[in-house]
């Protein structure tokens, strides 16, 4: 019987010799998401003058105090014209600001009589005044190669004036389904079948971690048709991903598969769930390999697979280091526990208080119960032989990205 492997040893034989996708360019509309290939430069200040922080008056800091004429007034988008010795001028949020002004008073602060602006003493050089490069500098990097770009990078960019980035190739992924059991929703079930629920829970989960799904395949338990789909699937995609087929038993044809047409890294490992878990390497037509990932069938044991092994993957194919690990927290069980020589994955709920953070077990922890993902913030790692009583300190993996 094979020895059961430590989730170390299968993450370094996962990684190994995994390097990035090539770069593309994309336009920024389509570029949410992605992940940048290279750094990107700044070729403007932001802000690119010096503006006003909010609707107000701007003055000379030695004229605070005094009454002094309103001699312009300077709208957001429109120029601003050098301010006049002895007089304020009257300034909206984003307006820039005149040369020879200092500060800006918000207008609560400011009496008008007429033309003139009563304003008060207590008025700093610099308040209220948004300098020119304050967020960011012509020349300085604007954001790193390996950036995700989610909301606030696509801003940056934008204000850039930037339109085409160049990002990383997202991964092609083929999806395998085995068994003759597993139907697709939509077709009335018979006796013994049941629904795929893996499909779309690892497509999502993938999606997620910025690959691109481009085949899901159903593999029915038959050996040559095992080995036929996996050929078929390495020559589309950079990682196949299966679920089922990975056990022992006389159905299980995947492993086979894999050892016949390529190569087995790594099977069995000491966790729980997932411990049926193949990774591997499959031949393709161009000369290169794609990744295989054998993922157990119990749903729960793919949803935790996929957080464990397959988030890692897509980092290191897209040189994104923001996904190679999962955050990691303290918090305080609230339940008691034993494990056996597996290392625990537990699907928790947290509680965040004033006084730290507090981690729920579901229940049933059964590798079939998918209901107990729905709610699970975290997994709480339980090390092999190890008892947790009420109040222990647990080690958890944020399940975010």
């Amino acid at each position: 019987m094979a020895e059961l492997q430590p989730i170390e040893t299968a993450l370094e034989a996962l990684l190994a010799d995994v390097g990035p996708l090539e770069a593309e360019q994309v336009d920024l509309e389509h570029a949410p998401g992605r992940v940048l290939a290279e750094d990107v430069l700044a070729t403007l200040d932001v802000p690119p003058f010096d503006n006003s922080a909010m609707d107000g008056y701007a003055l000379r800091a030695v004229d605070a105090g005094k009454r002094l004429p309103v001699s312009q007034r300077i709208a957001a988008g429109s120029p601003a014209a050098p301010l006049e010795a002895g007089t304020c001028a009257r300034i909206f949020t984003g307006g820039e600001i005149p040369p020879g002004a200092d500060c800006v008073v918000m207008q609560e602060r400011v009496t008008l009589e007429g033309d003139t602006a009563m304003l008060p003493a207590d008025i700093p050089q610099g308040d209220n005044v948004r300098l020119m490069g304050r967020d960011v500098g012509k020349g300085e990097r604007l954001l790193a190669a390996g950036q995700r770009l989610e909301a606030a990078a696509l801003g940056h960019l934008a204000g850039q004036g930037i339109t085409r980035v160049s990002v990383r190739r997202r991964p092609r992924v083929a999806l395998l389904s085995t068994g003759d059991e597993i139907i697709e929703p939509g077709t009335p079930l018979k006796p013994g079948q049941l629904y795929n629920s893996n499909r779309p829970m690892l497509k999502r989960l993938l999606e997620n971690f910025g690959a691109e799904v481009v085949r899901v395949i159903s593999v029915p338990d038959n050996a040559d048709q095992t080995r036929a789909l996996l050929e078929q699937a390495a020559n589309e995609a950079d990682v196949v991903v299966s679920t089922g087929g990975v056990s022992v038993g006389e159905e299980d044809h995947v492993k086979a598969a894999l050892e016949a047409l390529g190569q087995l890294d790594m099977w069995k490992l000491a966790i729980r769930p997932g411990k049926p878990l193949a990774l591997g390497r499959l031949p393709r037509a161009d000369g290169r390999q794609a990744r295989f990932v054998g993922l157990p069938g119990n749903p729960v044991s793919g949803f935790v697979g996929a957080w464990l092994f397959l988030r890692p993957l897509m980092s290191a194919l897209l040189a994104c280091p923001a996904l190679a690990a999962l955050p990691a927290l303290s918090a305080s069980a609230d339940f008691a526990t034993s494990t056996g020589p597996r290392q625990h994955y537990m699907r928790v709920a947290l509680e965040f208080t004033p006084t730290g953070i507090t981690a729920s077990a579901f229940a049933d922890q059964n590798s079939a119960v998918l209901s107990s993902c729905i709610e699970a913030h975290a997994l709480a790692v339980i090390p092999p032989n190890h008892t947790v009583e009420k109040g222990d300190t647990l080690r958890c993996l944020w399940l975010t990205g």
